[in-house]
């Protein structure tokens, strides 16, 4: 006997690789529901779709997300080429490159979106896997703060989709340009000092306070006491009343008071300014926002972008002015189940032919082949079972409408169409059906 054919058969495990998620049928219903939520949306706007591959070339996020992002939370390996490729982590790098390349040939400002899939090596979370959809829309060529405007406009259009009340959440802003005035101008911090602070702010609602305070003060020393008091201000008004006077001529001041007047114009009233809201990557380089979910089931960010100008230049030639955000679909569903509710209708069709012999199953392939044209959903059961279990798998399929086929249908061309949820029979022929209602 072989020596392989001794050994046992190691049974595979069912279970998804950790982290992901599989999608059964009606999963990908819930999964359909918020793409269309997304779609339906920013195709409002005018923004189109657009798409790409999952690979990338490492260096594209280690060059502006930062190396923190490829060496801690990527997926990166090296090809057979030997060349280090990463499964990407975001969106924006990639639209960055795609527009980069053809910057001549397209007419500004573009509005573009998409719903791409994409891999994070972290710790699984509510909210938060290492493989999720995400909807990320940007529009280029806008220098005006009216980009950041629309980009908030719809992101806040697509929350209240999922059936959020303004006072369920809130709108946060910051800006980029504030917080290196605050640490670079106002704190005279070096680059070093500086970048450490900015990432330790963006942690700031993950850690301990006083851990928060400690580390801190080993950045920044004698001046750690006055920061902490201006990064615990409770409103705009108090972070700007701990600035130097010149604060007024300041340029991103300016632009978070007319992004939230702009905002407020447009009936949107729940935006609070957010001094500690930094967005982890390091290309932002104006206003940064959020929406916040209140909600305790949640309470968490549910979308994040910003503004970054500089992205395009990494691949040569002139800076274009960029804003975008991205939406993920795992909080999306989060939302669902906390304000609304998950959809229910995943029928697999709209008719079941229940066959009674198989020397019918010609006649009901046909009638069904002429019913599909009429834009009837139909599934036929090839199985050769009992009736009775047929109409059980149906039932189970959620579909609503039966026709059992025998001989009598065969040879009159007759059938009854019965409404499994109401039990009510009709009779009808090939002719006749053009609809189920």
């Amino acid at each position: 006997m072989n020596s392989d054919e001794s050994k046992p058969i190691k049974k595979l495990s069912t279970d998804s690789y950790k982290g992901v998620r599989d999608f059964y049928p009606e999963d990908m219903a819930v999964q359909n529901h918020i793409f269309g939520i997304w779609k339906n949306t920013v195709e409002k706007y005018g923004y189109q779709e657009y798409n790409a591959s999952v690979l990338e070339p490492a260096d594209l996020y280690r060059a502006k997300s930062g190396e923190e992002i490829v060496n801690e939370q990527t997926y990166t390996f090296t090809d057979r080429g030997d060349r280090e490729v990463t499964l990407r982590p975001e969106m924006t790098p990639t639209v960055a490159r795609m527009v980069a390349a053809q910057r001549r040939e397209r007419p500004f400002p573009l509005r573009w979106y998409s719903i791409p899939n994409l891999f994070r090596y972290e710790q699984p979370q509510r909210g938060r896997l290492r493989e999720h959809w995400q909807l990320n829309v940007d529009i280029f060529g806008v220098t005006s703060i009216q980009a950041e405007v629309e980009c908030i406009q719809v992101a806040y259009d697509i929350t209240r989709q999922f059936g959020l009340k303004d006072t369920d959440f809130e709108v946060r802003l910051n800006n980029r340009k504030v917080m290196n005035y605050v640490t670079r101008d106002v704190f005279k911090l070096n680059d070093e000092q500086a970048h450490k602070i900015s990432k330790l702010i963006d942690r700031k609602n993950k850690v301990e306070a006083k851990v928060f305070a400690d580390v801190a003060q080993e950045i920044l020393g004698d001046v750690a006491d006055k920061f902490l008091t201006l990064l615990n201000s409770q409103n705009f008004e108090e972070f700007t009343s701990h600035l130097p006077q010149t604060k007024e001529e300041h340029e991103g001041l300016r632009e978070i008071r007319e992004v939230i007047a702009a905002l407020e114009k447009l009936g949107i009233t729940n935006v609070r300014f957010d001094q500690t809201l930094m967005r982890g990557f390091d290309y932002y380089t104006g206003i940064v926002f959020e929406i916040f979910d209140k909600n305790p089931t949640n309470r968490r960010a549910v979308l994040g972008g910003g503004r970054y100008d500089d992205l395009l230049s990494l691949f040569g030639g002139d800076k274009v002015p960029a804003v975008g955000f991205g939406y993920g679909d795992v909080v999306a569903r989060d939302l669902l189940e906390t304000y609304t509710s998950l959809p229910k209708d995943i029928r697999a069709a709209d008719l079941y032919l229940c066959v009674m012999n198989a020397s019918h199953f010609d006649y009901a392939q046909d009638l069904a082949q002429k019913l599909r044209t009429k834009n009837i959903k139909v599934s036929v059961d090839y199985s050769g079972r009992k009736v009775g279990d047929q109409i059980k798998t149906a039932d189970r399929l959620k579909i609503p409408y039966i026709i059992c086929i025998g001989d009598q249908e065969v040879a009159s061309g007759e059938f009854k169409i019965k409404n499994l949820v109401t039990g009510e029979e009709k009779l009808s022929t090939e002719d006749t059906l053009t609809t189920l209602n």
